[in-house]
């Protein structure tokens, strides 16, 4: 009977701790949700100024030598998107709060890697972007960047039968590089 309660004591002993843990957890849960409520900071990581409450994104220009007529409805549609599912915005069509402009200025289809006897084993699909943000509230915040991004593909493939897939995912990386740009400042 001794063993037991000397094993009662110690089980009690380790408790102890775990009911403090336990109590800096909470407070730590609470702060994340005052955090979250605030409106500056979002568990999306993004940071957007509290007092911002609209965005604008403007129709993309396609000024590439290579125009994909449907790539710059994707790319500003996206960008609406999943800026307007991952920020407490409104979108609005002119005098917002944010702002993005900006153009689709290369499409590329170029060799990405060299086989045996010097034949292209990979063709690289990249498209870049020219960006323009305007933070109303926050002028020194504004910028202007070229964002690119590409898509490797088997190079006995005709680009046709695989671009649809190549635009969507260099448009889906292109927009989190742009939307981590403007408001995720890790």
């Amino acid at each position: 009977m001794e063993w037991m309660r000397v094993k009662m004591m110690q089980f009690v002993v380790h408790l102890i701790p775990l009911r403090r843990l336990y109590g800096v957890l909470s407070v730590g849960t609470l702060l994340l949700c005052s955090l979250n409520s605030c409106g500056v900071y979002r568990f999306s990581g993004a940071s957007i100024p509290p007092e911002a409450v609209s965005l604008s994104i403007a129709q993309f220009d396609n000024r590439s030598l290579v125009v994909v007529p449907q790539l710059s409805q994707i790319l500003s549609d996206r960008m609406r998107d999943k800026f307007l599912a991952e920020s407490r915005l409104r979108l609005q069509t002119a005098d917002a709060d944010l702002t993005f402009e900006g153009s689709i200025v290369d499409y590329a289809v170029a060799p990405a890697a060299v086989a045996a006897g010097e034949t292209t084993s990979l063709s690289r699909l990249s498209i870049a972007v020219q960006v323009r943000y305007t933070n109303r509230f926050r002028t020194a915040e504004n910028w202007e960047q070229r964002f690119v991004r590409y898509a490797d593909f088997d190079a006995g493939l005709d680009l046709r039968q695989v671009e649809d897939q190549l635009n969507q995912e260099i448009v889906r990386q292109l927009v989190d590089d742009i939307f981590n740009r403007a408001f995720v400042n890790w």
